[in-house]
Order: C-alpha cells, then structure tokens, then sequence
C-alpha cells in the first residue's frame, strides 16, 4: 500500500485526491494531511482516511482545536507546520497542492527524505526550479507534474529523446476575458474574474488564469521539468479545454493528450504513475465535439505572460520576485484595493525595481521573496485606483 501524504488537502486539488483515493481503498493510505485554516474540514479529512498526522498554517481566531488534535499522532501548527509534518512522517509520495511560495520548503524536506513529489503547486519551480530539480536528482526520486498541462507534456514525452522535440505547446483557455479590449479590462470586477470557463479552482489561481499570469508560471515551470529553453516553449489558446497540451516533434509530428476537464485523471496518473489505472470517468464523446479552435497567442500583448518569459530569460531571483509581487497584487485585486490592471502594473514596477540577482542557494530566494513582497505592498499602498 503506497503512503501518501497531501499538502493542501482542504483546497480544490487536495480535496480531488482524496476523492481519487476513495475510488481506489486498499490501494493507498493517507498518513499526513495538511491544510491553511479549514479546522473543520480538516478535521473531517483526518476522522475519515485516519491520518496519522495533521498540519494548520493558521488557527482561526476562536477556533479550537482540540478535536483536531485527538485525530492525529502529530499535530503541527504554524506557518512552518507542513515542513515539520512531512520531517515527521514517513511516505512514499507527497502531493503537493500548497498555493504559493508556501510550498517550497515542505517539497524540499520530503525530497530530502527520499519521498516521490507528485507536484500541484508550480511555484515551488517558479521560485527555486534550479534548487529543486538538482535536489531531486540528488535523492533519487521522481518528480510527477499534477497540472493538467504538465501532466498532458509528460505523458505525451513518455519514449520521447529531448532531441527529438522541437516545441511544447501548453494550451491556455485564455480565462473569462480571451479577447477583450484593454478600455473593457479595466472595469473588471473580483466576481467577473473568478468565473472561469472551465475549471473549478480556488481564487488565486482563477485570477491568474484570467490575468494569463497562470500561463506564464507553466511556461517556466515547464523548462524545469522537461529541460527546454523558454523559446521552444509556446501558448496558444483553446477555449474548449479538451486538448490539454502538446509535443512538437522536429519532424513536424504532433502528440496532444485530450480528455474532458477533471484534475482526477492527471491526479491519478501521478498517484500510480509508471502505471495507469482503469477509472471511472467523463469519456470524451467525439460525436458530442463540434469543433477544436486554436487561437494564436501574441505574448507581447498580453503583460502578464510576457512577464514570465522575460523573468525566465533573465534567470537568478527574478521568478521568484515576480511570483512573490503577483502574490500580493492578487489578493489586493480581491479586496478592491487595486484595479484588475493594477495586478501586472504591480508585478512588472516590482520586478524593474528589484532586477534579477544570482541565486547560489535558498537563502537568496527567500530574501528575494521577503523583498518582493515588501516593495509591492508599498507599491500597492501607493498606487491610485
């Protein structure tokens, strides 16, 4: 039985692990479950798939605890408490589903400790993808992409030599807002933005898609893991979301993977991976799919996303700075302190006035963090609506 352990498991991506385990009792067991501030839910989790151990970021104010803390051998709390559950606990793989720069330091202690990352959250490579990828090979373990585009590359490179591929295609369903003119972004509101077309994620992640910010950290998270420079790694768009991304290959061949929207296939795939399982499932009914657009991506017009690639290109701290500014911008933008355009004037003021620094260990990127995260509250703060 192979032990798990899910970091995030109160968010959309965690809760869909569970649901996949479900599915298939007997096959896997949850040993640590870590969440932000869901006692309840958290709670419920631990009772029900008997965790052995059991992590909160934060307590909300006039919470107990108590009961949590029954259920579990361990209980962690504190911004470091999923660090210090995966150090205690022993497990085969963690998941890992942590919004944000957060995740960084819990992936490289179960790395350290020999455990599989099958990996959700992409900023853990955005901020330190040269720190993390040297560590995993390190250890030995195998680092398994869980997003849907990074899943559907993986799978399409299975038996692939890097020089075979000329591009990887990550395709984007360009958000609520494919299209619109920059007058009408400029009146965007909080509710507008979290409607996305496709999928059912959390807030952050749902306004990085519609700032195609979210695009732009899979472009360098996609370097990391499959070796390629930031130009053989292309967008486009495709607004039914059933093509999830493509190989291009130097003989002008294409492998796409397609399936219907459900985060469980590529979660499942990352579970059993070399393996793959028979699962219940939506199937795509071809006689259901009237068309498959593609629409060009120009990345010079779209701030964020160029954003990403300039960030990558200029290499050292400069992805980390720029995913730290997004994190402040994103939650401003939410709380109606910045305008929906405000978020990348934010990260791009950020990262000219920081620049990119070299990076000769995690205590560089955790300082270019910290300082990130500074100058944009105060850019914030400063900024007009």
């Amino acid at each position: 039985m192979k032990r798990v352990i899910i970091l995030g498991s109160t968010g959309s991506i965690g809760k869909n692990t569970l649901r996949v385990i479900s599915e298939r009792r007997g096959e896997f067991s949850v040993v640590g479950l870590a969440g932000l501030d869901e006692v309840r839910e958290l709670t419920a989790q631990a009772k029900s798939y008997s965790a052995q151990a059991v992590a909160l970021a934060q307590i909300p104010k006039g919470r107990s605890t108590r009961e949590l803390k029954k259920l579990g051998k361990h209980f962690f709390t504190g911004a470091d408490a999923a660090t210090r559950l995966v150090a205690k606990t022993e497990a085969d793989i963690c998941l890992v589903a942590i919004s944000g720069a957060a995740a960084l330091e819990p992936t490289l202690a179960a790395i350290e400790k020999g455990m599989d990352i099958a990996l959700a959250s992409k900023e853990v490579l955005v901020m330190a993808g040269e720190i993390t990828t040297a560590a995993v090979r390190a250890a030995g373990v195998k680092m398994i992409p869980v997003d849907s585009e990074h899943s559907a590359l993986f799978q399409c490179l299975a038996g692939v030599s890097s020089d075979e591929v000329e591009n990887l295609w990550l395709t984007a369903s360009g958000g609520p807002f494919l299209g619109w003119p920059v007058t009408r972004l400029k009146k965007v509101t909080p509710q507008q933005a979290l409607a996305h077309p496709s999928w059912q994620m959390g807030p952050k992640i749902t306004i990085d898609s519609a700032t195609m910010m979210n695009k732009g950290l899979e472009v360098i998270e996609a370097h990391h893991l499959f070796g390629l420079p930031a130009e053989k790694i292309k967008v486009v768009a495709h607004p039914q979301s059933l093509v999830h991304s493509m190989v291009e290959l130097v003989d002008g061949s294409l492998l796409a993977q397609l399936s219907e929207p459900d985060m469980r296939l590529p979660i499942q795939y990352a579970l059993t991976y070399p393996e793959r399982r028979r699962r219940k499932s939506p199937r795509l009914d071809f006689s259901r799919v009237r068309q498959l657009e593609f629409l060009p991506i120009t990345v010079k017009d779209i701030p964020c996303l160029e954003l990403a690639y300039r960030a990558l290109v200029a290499g050292g701290t400069a992805p980390a700075v720029m995913n730290a500014a997004n994190e402040e911008a994103v939650p401003a933008f939410l709380a109606k302190k910045l305008d929906f355009l405000g978020i990348q004037k934010i990260v791009k003021d950020t990262m000219r006035e920081l620049g990119a620094s070299p990076v000769n260990g995690l205590g560089d990127i955790k300082r270019a963090d910290a300082a990130a995260r500074k100058k944009a509250r105060a850019l914030i703060k400063a900024r007009k609506k």
